[in-house]
């Protein structure tokens, strides 16, 4: 009889224990894919006042002359010079990543497959987010992973950007965080659901 109480008050024990110590894991994977994002966040929300910066920079030195230049003719009319403000984005040291903020829209299939994207760059203001000015064109991989949530109907998840032609073919509607690499390539794309809106 003292024995079976015991036991019981054994078995009791550690199940008690295995319940304190178990964390399920869909949770704990929620709870760091979380964390990422905010961490993600941070960095894109970051690096997008230190790209507005490093574009007003070329674009003021772009407005300064090296030296007097022949006025154009009044005959021969000229087209303003065309050149992109655009600066890729560097990772700050220890950083792996510097984002962009930017509509992404006007998604095309180029022959080789790849996907070719019109990015609007903006950065994050008090209600709205606030265009730079700053547009140019971008080619993908088909398999560059993108974070999406609105653009998927409002279920957050992981997809390609070549599944996503189709939605991103349209003008501007959805903000996303074009994420670089050291050398300057896109790695990913992560829908800023927070900023979308315009």
């Amino acid at each position: 009889m003292a024995d079976e109480t015991g036991l019981e008050g054994r078995l009791a024990g550690l199940a008690a224990s295995v319940q304190r110590f178990a964390v399920p894991l869909a949770a704990e994977q929620t709870r760091a894919h979380g964390n990422q994002r905010r961490r993600r966040r941070q960095v894109a929300l970051t690096s997008g006042g230190v790209v507005m910066a490093a574009a007003l920079t070329v674009g003021g030195l772009s407005v300064v002359r090296l030296g007097p230049e022949a006025a154009p003719s009044a005959a021969m009319p000229t087209a303003a010079p065309s050149a992109s403000l655009f600066v890729t984005p560097t990772p700050a040291p220890g950083e792996e990543y510097a984002s962009e903020l930017g509509f992404v829209y006007d998604a095309v299939v180029l022959e080789g497959k790849s996907v070719q994207v019109t990015v609007a760059q903006v950065r994050d203001g008090k209600s709205a987010v606030i265009r730079t000015g700053v547009v140019h064109k971008v080619t993908l991989k088909p398999e560059t992973p993108v974070e999406v949530k609105h653009v998927a109907g409002g279920k957050a998840g992981d997809t390609r950007v070549s599944e996503l032609v189709e939605r991103l073919r349209a003008g501007p509607q959805w903000v996303f965080a074009v994420d670089y690499d050291g050398e300057g390539r896109i790695q990913s794309l992560r829908e800023a659901y927070w900023l979308t809106g315009e």
